[in-house]
């Protein structure tokens, strides 16, 4: 959704500290997450590890993709 007004920094500041929705004022569509960036990773395992990957997921109520990026994440802190 593209920004459907503009107004000035100190403007939109103001607004923004007092509690506004300030979402009519950001053009979502390019918005970026600096540093936090998607980049696809291709990882090929043996059948019966993705059927456990599945029934992790399935438990959790998540998709497989999202049950891997959890355990990643928490490997990855853990070792920091």
């Amino acid at each position: 959704m593209a920004a459907k007004t503009q107004i000035s920094i100190e403007e939109f500041e103001r607004r923004f500290e007092a509690g506004e929705d300030m979402t009519d004022y950001l053009d979502l569509t390019t918005a970026r997450r600096p540093g936090l960036e998607s980049r696809r990773v291709n990882l090929d395992m043996p059948q019966h590890m993705v059927a456990k990957l599945d029934t992790h997921a399935r438990r959790r109520g998540v998709t497989r993709q999202a049950l891997i990026k959890m355990w990643l994440a928490d490997r990855l802190e853990a070792t920091v």
